[in-house]
Order: C-alpha cells, then sequence, then structure tokens
C-alpha cells in the first residue's frame, strides 16, 4: 500500500522552507525552496517545493532562463493559478532590476557642513522642535537615522537609552546628534550643552563616538564641535 505524502507543514520544522529561512538565514534556502515560499502551496501529487524543483529543470536549472518565462508559462503546471504566476514574474523582475541598478553611495558625514547638506530639508520650516541621530560607520559613512523625539517650540523630550540601542542595532561607530531652534537661535544652550554631555558620557562607556551635535535653523546651523565644545 503505498505511503500518504506528506503536505510541507507536516514536514520536520528544519525542512520547511519558511522555518528554514528564519532558522538559517535565505542563503541556506535552494533556488527551488525560496521559489516555493512565492507560491506557498503546490498540488495533490506533489509540494510545492517538487513542483518548483521541477520547474526549474524544465529550465536546466537555469535562473535567467526562469526569467525569461510569463504568466501564462508559469500556469502550465499544475498547482499554480495566475496569482502564483504572478507572484513569481514579480520577485523575478525585482531580481532583474536590482541587478541593473547600481548601489547608492551612502554619504559621508564628517563634517557639519556636510551633515547640514545632506540633513538640513528635513528640520526646515518647523514650527517644533525634533531631535535626530545619525548613525555612522568607522569611515563617517551614513549608516541610519533616527527621530529620537519631538517636542514643543523650545524643547524635545531625549531619551538617551534608546539613542544607544539603535547605535548598537546600526553597529555604529559614532553618532551625529542633530536638532531644530525653531526659535531661529543659532546658539547651545545649556540644556543643548547637559544633554551632550550626557549622551556622550554613556556613549564612551560604549566605545561610541559623539562627532557632533548640530543645530539647525532656518537660516543656517550651529555645530557644537566647530564651536569647540565637544570633548
Amino acid at each position: 500500500m503505498p505511503m500518504n505524502k506528506l503536505i510541507i507543514r507536516e514536514w520536520a520544522e528544519a525542512d520547511r522552507p519558511r522555518e528554514k529561512l528564519m532558522e538559517h538565514g535565505r542563503r541556506a534556502l535552494t533556488d527551488a525552496e525560496l521559489l516555493a515560499i512565492l507560491i506557498g502551496s503546490g498540488s495533490r501529487e506533489e509540494t510545492a517545493v517538487e513542483l518548483c524543483k521541477r520547474i526549474l529543470k524544465d529550465q536546466n536549472n537555469d535562473l535567467h532562463n526562469l526569467s525569461q518565462l510569463d504568466v501564462s508559462d508559469f500556469c502550465r503546471y499544475k498547482g499554480i493559478g495566475e496569482a502564483k504566476a504572478i507572484s513569481i514574474v514579480a520577485a523575478l523582475e525585482l531580481g532583474r532590476r536590482r541587478k541593473d541598478e547600481k548601489p547608492m553611495e551612502k554619504p559621508i558625514l564628517n563634517t557639519s557642513s556636510r551633515v547640514y547638506k545632506y540633513f538640513g530639508a528635513r528640520l526646515k520650516d518647523l514650527p517644533y522642535e525634533e531631535f535626530w541621530a545619525i548613525y555612522l560607520s568607522r569611515s563617517c559613512k551614513l549608516l541610519e537615522s533616527k527621530l529620537i523625539g519631538r517636542g514643543g517650540n523650545d524643547s524635545t523630550p531625549v531619551d538617551v537609552r534608546i539613542i544607544l540601542r539603535y547605535a548598537l542595532q546600526n553597529n555604529a561607530s559614532s553618532i551625529v546628534l542633530v536638532h531644530n531652534h525653531p526659535s531661529g537661535t543659532l546658539a547651545a544652550s545649556e540644556a543643548d550643552q547637559d544633554i551632550t554631555r550626557k549622551i556622550w558620557e554613556a556613549a564612551r562607556v560604549m566605545d561610541i563616538r559623539i562627532i557632533d551635535h548640530v543645530i539647525f535653523t532656518d537660516e543656517g546651523y550651529y555645530s557644537m564641535r566647530d564651536e569647540g565644545y565637544m570633548m
């Protein structure tokens, strides 16, 4: 008597494509397993992975050949309807576009003028204060920028723990602090100096540098490093 075929959800968890990706990362999956994640399920006769192995075999296991297929080509396979075929074609097209597109060069933000040029427009004309942290690599290339707090027209709540948590998540070597003064005052207040010192001291323990605190107004910027405030 023939054994009943196991469907994917009855496989050992480590062998299921989605679970395998979550546990071991996308590079651990075969082409068929990645394709199976897109279609979700196969047919009564074969699992999604088996179906995708057959599709790939028909294309000589060549992803370039696979990318030449259109929706109607995929729909010829039992277990793949129009919706699944569209998902495959869309994913393959994204892969093609990524290959054709040059990676966007990350800006190097190692001076206050570069920080202002990159970030100034974001805070222009705001009637309230926003406090941002810009996370940089060892070579001062931008990794990420995060809004830390939003307040009134003369103050913003800032949580040092959040700033440092994002730094660890981004594996940042240094941070530039940025906030705006809607009042137009191009100077660091006592509160600005106090919070900068507090963040600097906490970051130093984690071997993360605070390289500047830049204050923006609609007319220009004020750099605490340029003015000699940074330790």
